[in-house]
């Protein structure tokens, strides 16, 4: 025995209480179709599904033979109206055609209301049927509900195909004492879907934007809806449309019926005639028949701007006014008018000034507020010269317009101003404000010279103007009042302006009879006169004999070159024997050479020389020219200088060392017979014995001289005792007499029973016995000696002569104070001994020392 099923498979209808399921075998394509359905019909209300394809796929027309059915392209049917099933079976046929192959096809459909179902051991025994499973005795309870005596299977309450689109359900077949008469059979119960959910759009209100004059084309944005029932279905097929567009017309918008995609259809979009547009949005099921479900949703389309307006002027021309010199003023505002959204880039103006400002005296900005052109004056103008002036102003937005726009009209707008300057009384001008005039030097008290010219801008002259003179530095010239004109009132030396080549600038002032006024400079060039005859440069000349053969004698002239040199030197004495022992031959065109003639005694002369330049001014100057046996010019002049000396403290304190100085010679008289027995001896070392500088004011070299040559050492140990510094020996008339500075003598500087010298390289001292050498007898031991270590001195280390020790110069000019310097050169003073009496503290107490002893 088994359990036999007369249905292939069950269903029941979404929504349908009480619902039959009778079973049935599923027909072969384009064979015989049976559809299991209630025995009432609803309209509209799907009733099955045939796959059409299987039967012909390329099928572009279905109808189906029955009226009272509609069969849509997806295979759905449904009941065009309401009605009840007479009998337990109705068909009709689906009528399928391919116009382009020719081909037709039909599907037999046969629609069965079946109530019994039994089991194959029915017939001879009594069966029992139950079901379990999923909507009987698990949630949802109690949905399904089959007759026990019958097997009539039953649904309870609505189902919800979205919630449960399959029931896996098990029947049971058994005898009344509990035999089972079958195995269990399963039971799958599919839910057929209802269109029993609307679409609904993904927003309640779309916002989108779109550029104003866009394209033909240009996608706005794009709309979405979803569908709950079953997809791929009839019941989620929608499609997409635009109920309402407000402002109605014209259309300009269009919507993709299966993307919700939306675009423009026109190029009519002007956001200055509407800046804003809302579409009602719909979208409806079952591909959009009649019958399917409908949902509406809002689209605000907001237009973009654009810059698709030029800003224009309102008038063609403008008209202002102006004070003359005046500037940093704002003379006059120009409204523009611009169609484009308020304070964006597309409405702000630019102004630009095309022409009538080559000079620069105006400038024209916008004002962010109002975006009108402020035109302003950034240079004074002038009445007198330009009473009016016309500016070409051109506008234009601060972006560039859009291409179709640009092609279409021009993109700056174009207005004329005129500018009319107002005359002022502005005083008079000075111009230029330096004026250039020459005068000769010599041009004589009295003279009348052009002056400064100011001149008055209305009239063009300078009748009325009064002339004051603010600066004149040698207060050289007078001005008229009325006329400017100068008049000289001392006498002009170009020479004693500082500096000598510059301009005489003198400053006047011109006042108007408003009071009103400007100044001047009045450059006045002296020009220069031969005024002044060169003059020679030097006064005193020392000659060293036999080692200096000439010396340069040089003149300057403070004229222009063109009264300067070259100069001519000559002897101006009508002394023979200033002639025959004096020449005078010239080195350049300032300067000459005296040279004397060998046989020349060794004294002082005054030698006249006259100078004259090119021009013929000339002067003569007596020259002091001393011919003097020495190595350095510096000696001599020394020597001229001590002559004369007034006797303060110290030098009656020299005196008194003469004094003992003499008594120091008969001592050494006496000591030269008692050493004349035992014969002269000089000790080795005495060459090493010289004299040294000791008044110089920064240390002195740290050179020793020696018969070997140069070794170093430090000068700093000087003789204890020693309170003067040794003079140069001097050879006068025959005498001998070796001098010291503030007139000390040789035995001064005996301290402590002994007679110190100094080494002039090593600072050192060598101790002699008193009494032991004559004067003479010492001058004549050391003197040569003295000779052969200033050579020795003179040489380096490679016993070549020396460039920084004893030098010969020539003479240049006065003397430096500082005088000579050198390890052994010899320095006098070239002051007076009044320094004595100003002495610093520090050497006060030296001073005291020698005065007592």
């Amino acid at each position: 025995m088994s359990l036999g099923y007369l249905v292939h498979y069950h269903q029941c209808k979404e929504e349908f209480v009480n619902c039959l399921f009778v079973f049935s075998f599923a027909g072969e394509a384009c064979k015989k179709v049976t559809l299991n359905v209630p025995s009432t019909l609803e309209a509209d209300q799907i009733i099955g599904r045939v796959n059409l394809k299987e039967c012909l796929s390329s099928a572009d027309s279905i109808r189906p033979s029955d009226p009272d059915f509609r069969v849509l392209d997806d295979g759905s049917v449904y009941p065009v109206r309401a009605f009840t099933l007479s009998g337990k079976k109705r068909s009709f046929t689906i009528q399928l055609s391919d116009s382009k192959t020719q081909t037709q096809k039909e599907i037999p459909i046969m629609l069965e209301h079946q109530k019994k179902v039994q089991s194959d051991a029915a017939q001879n025994y009594t069966i029992l049927y139950s079901i379990s499973g999923r909507g009987v005795d698990q949630e949802p309870l109690n949905l399904f509900f089959i007759e026990r005596d019958t097997g009539n299977l039953f649904c309870t309450r609505p189902v919800d195909r979205e919630e449960y689109d399959v029931f896996e359900l098990i029947a049971y077949a058994s005898t009344a004492d509990g035999y089972s008469a079958d195995q269990p059979l399963p039971l799958p119960i599919k839910v057929e879907d209802e269109n029993d959910n609307y679409p609904l759009f993904t927003e309640a209100i779309y916002n989108f934007e779109v550029p104003e004059s866009s394209r033909l084309g240009t996608v706005v944005g794009v709309v979405c809806a979803t569908d709950k029932d079953e997809p791929d279905t009839m019941h989620t097929r929608l499609k997409y449309s635009i109920l309402e567009q407000n402002p109605r017309s014209p259309g300009l918008f269009s919507v993709h019926p299966d993307t919700g995609v939306i675009t423009t259809v026109s190029h009519y979009l002007d956001r200055e005639v509407v800046d804003k547009y809302t579409l009602i949005m719909k979208v409806q099921d079952m591909n959009g028949q009649f019958f399917g479900l409908i949902s509406t949703s809002t689209c605000i389309i907001t237009v973009q701007d654009s810059n698709d307006n030029a800003p224009t002027f309102r008038q063609n021309a403008y008209e202002t006014f102006v004070e003359e010199n005046t500037y940093n003023v704002d003379i006059l505002r120009i409204p523009v008018d611009d169609k484009d959204l308020v304070k964006s880039p597309n409405w702000k103006a630019n102004f630009t000034i095309l022409k009538g400002n080559e000079n620069g005296r105006f400038k024209i900005t916008t004002d962010p507020a109002t975006n009108e052109g402020v035109l302003s004056v950034v240079k004074p103008l002038d009445y007198e010269e330009n009473r009016q002036v016309t500016l070409e102003i051109g506008v234009n937005n601060e972006v560039p317009f859009i291409r179709d726009v640009a092609s279409r009209v021009p993109t700056m707008n174009r207005a004329l101003v005129t500018v009319h300057v107002r005359d002022q009384d502005e005083g008079p001008e000075c111009k230029p404000p330096e004026q250039y005039v020459r005068i000769k030097e010599n041009s004589a008290v009295g003279s009348r010279i052009s002056g400064y010219k100011a001149y008055d801008p209305e009239t063009k002259n300078s009748n009325g103007l009064r002339y004051k003179k603010l600066q004149d530095p040698k207060e050289w010239v007078s001005i008229e009042e009325v006329s400017g004109l100068l008049t000289i009132s001392k006498a002009l030396d170009r020479e004693s302006m500082a500096p000598r080549n510059d301009l005489y600038n003198i400053t006047v002032m011109a006042i108007d009879q408003e009071g009103k006024s400007c100044t001047g400079t009045l450059a006045v060039n002296i020009e220069d006169v031969n005024d002044n005859a060169p003059e020679i440069l030097q006064d005193y000349l020392v000659i060293c004999k036999p080692k200096m053969g000439y010396t340069d004698i040089s003149a300057v002239d403070p004229d222009e070159p063109v009264h300067g040199p070259p100069f001519q030197f000559n002897l101006a004495s009508s002394s023979p024997e200033v002639n025959r022992i004096w020449t005078l031959n010239p080195v350049n065109d300032t300067a000459a050479r005296l040279s004397y003639r060998k046989n020349a005694e060794i004294q002082e002369y005054a030698v006249p020389v006259t100078v004259q330049d090119r021009a013929g001014q000339s002067t003569t100057k007596v020259l002091r020219v001393n011919l003097c046996d020495c190595t350095h010019p510096s000696q001599c002049t020394a020597r001229s200088r001590s002559v004369g000396v007034s006797l303060g403290k110290w030098a009656i304190l020299a005196i008194l060392l003469g004094i003992a100085l003499l008594f120091s010679v008969l001592l050494t008289l006496v000591c030269s017979v008692v050493t004349a027995r035992k014969g002269k001896h000089f000790p080795e070392d005495l060459a090493q014995q010289n004299l040294i500088i000791s008044n110089t004011e920064a240390p002195g070299d740290d050179r020793v001289c020696s018969a070997n040559g140069f070794t170093t050492q430090t000068a700093n140990n000087s003789s204890q005792g020693f309170c003067g510094t040794m003079g140069s020996g001097m050879r006068n008339g025959g005498q001998e007499n070796f001098e010291m500075k503030g007139h000390q003598t040789l035995d001064s500087c005996r301290v402590a029973g002994h007679h110190h010298t100094l080494d002039p390289c090593r600072g050192g001292h060598v101790e002699v016995d008193n009494c032991r050498y004559t004067y003479s007898e010492w001058h004549s031991f050391t003197q040569p000696r003295l000779g052969e270590k200033l050579h020795a001195c003179n040489q380096n280390e490679d016993h070549i002569p020396s460039q920084d020790y004893v030098l010969t110069y020539n003479y240049e000019g006065r003397g430096s104070p500082a005088g000579s310097v050198g390890c052994c050169s010899e320095k006098q003073e070239e002051e007076g001994l009044d320094f004595l009496n100003n002495l610093e503290p520090k050497f006060l107490t030296l001073a005291e020392t020698c005065t007592k002893r």
